[in-house]
């Protein structure tokens, strides 16, 4: 691990990529990356995924001119759903509310048919690239909206959902998240009840923001390999969110795969700044609702955002700290087990990695760091896609519920 390190750290200029063999390289990858949270900026007023964007005017890293940039084929694009009460008023709410983010992902595909392609399966992957258009697999983060109604899981299956994030950062009814307190001691008795129907559908399930005693239940419960599709080392960063290393171990051994996260307090370890969160709190909160603003009023989120972080400055995490966890990671469990889930559009995204066009930088640099290309290969998509296809094969080999 050290000396994998010490030579993806040394590059002398990481940054010029340009014709370079590695960028050719990522090119002709299939590149996917398994946490897109790029459905919140498609309700935007005038936002149109057609044409560039940058981070700095609108705080969106992900649209079409940067995927083909960067070499993004596409992904899972995320249902979230903040977490709210847990209540009859909030259970409806919720429900509300990831309908109408599915309508939003469904909309992009109908709009941009030569642009964007939804999959159902790993094998549809390789002829939407091969026509040009970019990947739109489904996924749900926080499961939140089945609350009141946990069939509606089929609705969302029948409409393309292909992965299940159980839970984010509040305890919901089906499990504890990461950064709560217990109140579950992990898996609900309606969480267990989801994963085994999962299960049965073939939606592949998701680890990321569970509690560590919901990690070891799905595990231990699920007929399938799971995925844990935005998360860190905690070995690196000892922050909830993050996996340690038995654990980063026993999800390999049962098949699965660990997608690393960019989210850059998951990344490095920051000291308390009470001002700075007290700060940036409503601002963080008004951006959940940027959906509903004008691109003015982005731009100035924005722009508020960046004042209050020169005002009350703290280091930024790097593309450095980024290959820390990716290669501690890899070391732990090989290429066969990991991948890329940056959670753009999310709250991802470090000094050196701000967008996705600029991926092919980790490519350059797992290169350095003496990885073949069939590694690539398998990093940047083939093991997302084998997982997605175990899970649809153990599916396909469970009798359906009540029978």
């Amino acid at each position: 691990m050290f000396t994998r390190t010490l030579l993806c750290l040394a590059l002398a200029s990481p940054w010029a990529l340009a014709d370079s063999p590695a960028q050719a390289l990522h090119q002709r990858l299939i590149v996917l990356d398994s946490h897109l949270d790029t459905p919140m900026q498609l309700a935007r007023p005038g936002w149109d995924i057609t044409q560039r964007h940058r981070y700095q005017d609108d705080l969106s890293q992900v649209d079409l001119p940067r995927m083909k940039e960067g070499g993004l084929d596409g992904g899972f694009w995320a249902i979230f759903t903040p977490q709210g009460p847990l209540t009859a008023e909030g259970r409806t709410l919720a429900s509300e509310h990831g309908l109408a983010v599915l309508a939003r992902i469904r909309d992009l595909l109908g709009a941009h048919p030569d642009d964007f392609a939804l999959a159902l399966t790993a094998g549809d992957v390789p002829a939407i690239v091969a026509r040009g258009q970019r990947v739109v697999f489904i996924s749900m983060e926080n499961a939140q909206p089945l609350a009141a109604d946990p069939a509606r899981l089929h609705t969302y299956y029948r409409q393309g959902l292909r992965m299940l994030g159980l839970v984010h950062s509040a305890n919901n009814d089906f499990a504890d998240s990461a950064t709560a307190l217990p109140q579950w001691r992990g898996l609900s008795p309606a969480g267990r009840e989801l994963v085994a129907e999962a299960n049965r559908l073939g939606i592949l399930l998701d680890v990321s923001h569970a509690s560590d005693q919901v990690f070891d239940q799905v595990l231990a419960l699920s007929r399938a390999p799971i995925i844990a599709s935005h998360s860190s080392s905690r070995a690196i960063t000892a922050h909830p969110r993050n996996l340690d290393d038995r654990r980063l171990r026993q999800l390999a051994a049962r098949g699965g795969v660990v997608q690393v996260n960019s989210f850059p307090s998951d990344l490095i370890n920051l000291a308390p700044n009470p001002e700075r969160d007290k700060a940036l709190g409503p601002l963080y909160r008004e951006f959940r609702l940027a959906a509903s603003m004008s691109p003015e009023q982005v731009s100035d989120l924005a722009e508020r955002i960046r004042q209050v972080e020169a005002r009350y400055p703290q280091p930024r995490a790097s593309l450095d700290d980024y290959l820390r966890h990716l290669l501690h990671i890899l070391e732990v469990v090989g290429p066969d087990h990991v991948g890329i889930g940056a959670d753009w559009d999310g709250g991802g995204g470090v000094q050196g990695l701000e967008d996705v066009a600029q991926l092919p930088r980790i490519t350059q640099r797992l290169l350095a760091a003496g990885y073949s290309e069939a590694d690539l290969a398998k990093i940047w998509g083939g093991n997302l896609l084998r997982v997605l296809d175990a899970a649809q094969a153990v599916g396909a080999g469970l009798p359906a519920k009540g029978r």
